[in-house]
């Protein structure tokens, strides 16, 4: 069993940064990929950014790219999402997901889930 625990959301203009953490605990959390997901009122799950164990690999989905930076300290077992030039788009809940077992960009593929960090864009 993994756990996740999501940090570091809140409330911030439009083009501001944040910075998410994902705290992974468990039974080896650190050798799994990661991804982060999120969900806006009304609206499926959707992917944000995947990154493999090492880290050598990420993707992201189109609306982020070039804005948002995935990244993980195996040493902390922890995975960040830098998010720079936010846009009031961007306002969700983000979650961190480990151990994909299919498509990465799927969200029935990871088999653990955090319980998420809210993170409103003001225009």
């Amino acid at each position: 069993q993994v756990q996740l625990v999501e940090s570091g959301g809140g409330l911030v203009q439009a083009g501001d940064s944040l910075r998410l953490s994902c705290a992974a605990s468990g039974r080896t959390g650190s050798t799994y990929a990661m991804g982060w997901f999120r969900q806006a009122p009304g609206k499926e799950r959707e992917f944000v950014a995947y990154i493999s164990w090492g880290g050598s690999s990420t993707y992201y989905a189109d609306s982020v790219k070039g804005r948002f930076t995935i990244s993980r300290d195996n040493a902390k077992n922890t995975v960040y999402l830098r998010m720079n030039s936010l846009k009031p788009e961007d306002t969700a809940v983000y979650y961190c997901a480990a151990h994909p077992t299919g498509t990465y960009y799927l969200r029935s593929s990871y088999n653990y889930w955090g319980q998420g960090t809210q993170v409103t864009v003001s225009a």
